[in-house]
Parts: C-alpha cells; sequence; structure tokens
C-alpha cells in the first residue's frame, strides 16, 4: 500500500516544486488547434498564469502572447457555462502541481490521468480527480500516474508512453492504455448534470491470473475554494462515501468507487480517496469499476448520501 508519510514534507517541501516543475515533463502543443484548446483551457477556465502556461507546454513568454493574440483569448471574453449544462469538465494541463504539500510523493505528475472538475458555485473552483492515481496488483506496483515509489517498470528502466485523453463529441473524456506485459486498462469520465460519472476498466492479456488488483483514485482539493485545508476534520467517511464540506458546512464535494475498498483521506495534499478493488482477473477476462463525484449544497449530508446510494450508478454501464 502507497501510504504517504507526513514527515517527509518538512524535510522536502524547499527542494520539491523544483522537481515538480521539470521542464520535461512540459508538453508543447503540435498543432495550432491544439495551442488553442490548451490556451482556453489553462487561460480561461484555470486561470493560468504566464510562468504555469510556460511550465505546462514548454512555450516561451512571448510565444503565448503572440497565440493569446491570435486567437483572442483574454480574460474578459471567457465564456460562460451554460444554464443546465453538464458540470464543466476538462483534461488538466499540468504546469501547476495539483497538490499543495506531500510534493515529493508526485513529482512529476502525469495528465493524461487526471480531469479537473468545476464547482457549480465558484466557476473559479474546482477538484482534480486522478483516476487511475495508482494501480497495484499482484505483481507489485503495476501503475503509477507520476514519480514516486518504484514500479515494476521504472525497476527495469521502462519509461511509459505518454497519453492524453480523448476528447469525445459528447463532451466526455476516455483513454486506454495497454503495459508492456499485456494488462490494458481505460478510464471514461462522463459529465452530467449533477454528477460526474466515471468508469475503469482492466483486462489480463497476460497467462496468469492477476490478484490484489488494488486502485488509488484521487481527488486533489487544492483548487476548491474553502475545501483545501489541510486536515480530515472536515472530511466524513462513510464507506463507499468520501465527504468534504467548506468552512459553512453548507457545500460539500463527494466522491465514492464500488467496490470500495478503502476510504480515507491526505490531509497534507489535501485530498479524498474511495479506492476500489478489482476482483480477481483470469487471461483475456475484464473487470470494471464504477465511480461518482457530485457536489451537494444544503444541510442534512446523510439524506444525500442515501438519495445517491439510491440511484444505481453502481451498476449502470457508462460505455455506448
Amino acid at each position: 500500500m502507497l501510504r504517504f508519510c507526513w514527515f517527509a514534507l518538512v524535510v522536502l517541501v524547499v527542494a520539491v516544486p523544483s522537481l515538480a516543475d521539470d521542464p520535461s515533463n512540459a508538453r508543447k502543443p503540435k498543432a495550432d488547434s491544439e495551442l488553442r484548446y490548451w490556451l482556453e483551457n489553462m487561460i480561461w477556465q484555470h486561470r493560468f498564469s504566464s510562468e504555469e502556461i510556460t511550465a505546462a507546454t514548454g512555450l516561451a513568454a512571448e510565444e503565448i502572447n503572440a497565440a493569446r493574440k491570435k486567437f483572442n483569448i483574454r480574460d474578459d471574453n471567457r465564456p460562460a457555462r451554460a444554464a443546465n449544462a453538464p458540470l464543466r469538465v476538462l483534461p488538466y494541463p499540468g504546469g501547476r502541481h495539483p497538490r499543495i504539500g506531500f510534493l515529493d510523493g508526485a513529482v512529476n505528475p502525469q495528465r493524461e490521468t487526471k480531469v479537473s472538475v468545476f464547482t457549480p458555485w465558484d466557476d473559479k473552483s474546482y477538484v482534480v480527480v486522478d483516476v487511475p492515481e495508482a494501480l497495484w496488483s499482484n505483481l507489485g506496483l503495476t501503475y503509477l500516474a507520476h514519480t514516486h515509489v518504484p514500479t515494476i517498470w521504472s525497476k527495469q528502466g521502462i519509461e511509459l508512453e505518454r497519453l492524453e485523453w480523448n476528447r469525445r463529441q459528447d463532451g466526455s473524456f476516455d483513454l486506454q492504455r495497454r503495459l508492456p506485459n499485456g494488462i490494458e486498462f481505460g478510464t471514461l469520465v462522463v459529465p452530467q448534470r449533477d454528477a460526474v460519472r466515471m468508469e475503469l476498466w482492466l483486462k489480463n492479456g497476460t497467462n496468469e491470473k492477476l490478484s490484489d488488483l488494488r486502485v488509488q483514485n484521487c481527488v486533489m482539493l487544492k483548487g476548491a475554494a474553502g475545501f483545501a485545508a489541510q486536515t480530515n476534520d472536515n472530511k466524513l467517511f462513510r464507506k463507499p462515501f468520501v465527504a468534504v464540506h467548506d468552512e459553512s458546512k453548507k457545500r460539500w464535494i463527494i466522491t465514492a468507487w464500488e467496490p470500495c475498498h478503502r476510504p480515507w483521506g491526505n490531509p497534507p495534499c489535501p485530498c479524498l480517496h474511495s479506492d476500489p478493488k478489482f476482483p480477481d482477473c483470469a487471461p483475456s477476462e475484464i473487470q470494471t469499476l464504477r465511480g461518482w463525484l457530485s457536489f451537494y449544497e444544503g444541510s442534512d449530508i446523510d439524506a444525500e448520501l442515501k438519495r445517491i446510494e439510491s440511484l444505481g450508478w453502481q451498476k449502470e454501464s457508462l460505455w455506448k
């Protein structure tokens, strides 16, 4: 289990930001259409500074300014989310570390597993959902979306290919990865009006049964105003649900995965986890997990969790 050690935060906090912002982690857009998409993402929605855009893209300040002018991307022409539209979900662009603390536990975070989900009450606030952040099996740490504990691949000197979310026409996002030993996994993220639904699947492409298939899915709170206190005192753990409230206790962020293996939170980050576990997986077999994220305004969180539990999302496939 990838358990986080708080003492490391004090020792390494000064040195780590330079590692987290390693220029080699930047991804330069390869076409004008991609440049425009990512600049709109970073400037309009994530409110990135020029320095953060450089960290994400590798572009110099003069290149950024020229592109902003070319595409007419200004702070004062930011499009608003339409009334009754699905929750705003975007690929997380990198360039700004999604954690506040314990940065040495997530050096060079890779963006292809991360989406930003913006709160319905404040279009500047968002959480970063990392799905999956990590995947274990009986083989060891089989995948990690940043650099920290060695994986079975890094121990062999194998570097995994960088990927990007597939941005689907209906506003959903999917990603599929094949590992060097034939294991495949994929994620589907579907924004809805009142929630974000998620699905994670794994196919065993090896010749042996896979077991102990624990998954770590992380909801990072740094970008959500009012929710980023580095404590678990503002969190509720009620398997499979994990929820966090703001100072007023009238606004909540809720997540859940089924089947849930371990609900927990990491105060230094800070983040929420409803970590699931795949059933054992025979060769050529596919196993599936389903996840939920939503926002709640009100005083009866117990009733809201019961309502979500009753909706049937745990068994409803998202793939069309």
